[in-house]
């Protein structure tokens, strides 16, 4: 049975993800921060008649991150498909901050959570990739990613270093049958608008389409928006 694991597994998206996922086959590893939630989305998708297991680890704490997904790789026999998605965060070390105000010390952690989190992920990974010659890499993103918006100006530089070495990887293992695609979420993810005026969709209308690239292989970049 081929296995995701997911990174910054949540209620929302993420278990949108493990939903479709499992609907096709997949065992599901959940890779987030508290192991209480993952408990509880674990009890979820079992409901669906999914096999899944969680793996507690903070994506800033790489070693911690690297002992979860070796974990689930020795609880599943492998992973073949990895989904880098950690949440947004709006408090603490991580706290958007306006471009004007950006400073090496408040960038850094967010290069730490998106990319150095998913260079940790992928070591873990892609060898098996590699041997098997099959696989995909999933990475995920705000549209940040790609068009800066000033309020957000140290999210949006870590999120550009992830697109920028997810699509550089993307194109170092073409032809190996292994793919790689970066998405760029450009709206809100929910059942309704929180923000009056803002595009919103639900997460069960975004996860066909990591099921899309996993099974397509169609394009390295895709910009969910409406």
């Amino acid at each position: 049975m081929p296995t995701i694991a997911i990174v910054g597994a949540g209620p929302g998206l993420g278990l949108a993800i493990a939903r479709r996922f499992g609907a096709e086959g997949f065992s599901v590893a959940l890779v987030a921060r508290n192991a209480a939630k993952l408990d509880a989305l674990v009890a979820d998708l079992a409901a669906d008649g999914i096999t899944a297991a969680g793996f507690p680890a903070d994506v800033l704490d790489r070693p911690a991150l690297r002992r979860a997904l070796t974990a689930a790789k020795e609880r599943f026999g492998g992973i073949d498909v990895l989904e880098y998605s950690p949440a947004d965060a709006s408090a603490g070390p991580l706290a958007p901050v306006d471009v004007r105000d950006a400073t090496p010390e408040n960038v850094q952690p967010q290069v730490e959570y998106y990319l150095y989190g998913a260079m940790a992920a992928t070591e873990v990974v892609l060898p098996e990739l590699q041997a098997a010659g099959a696989g995909t890499l999933i990475f995920t993103t705000g549209a940040g990613s790609l068009y800066p918006v000033a309020q957000y100006g140290n999210v949006t530089a870590g999120a550009a270093a992830l697109r920028n070495w997810a699509l550089n990887l993307g194109a170092a293992l073409d032809g190996t049958g292994i793919h790689v695609a970066h998405v760029a979420i450009a709206l809100m993810i929910g059942e309704e608008a929180v923000v009056p005026g803002l595009d919103f969709l639900p997460p069960r209308e975004i996860a066909p389409l990591y099921w899309d690239l996993h099974r397509t292989r169609g394009t390295h970049e895709l910009v969910v928006r409406k």
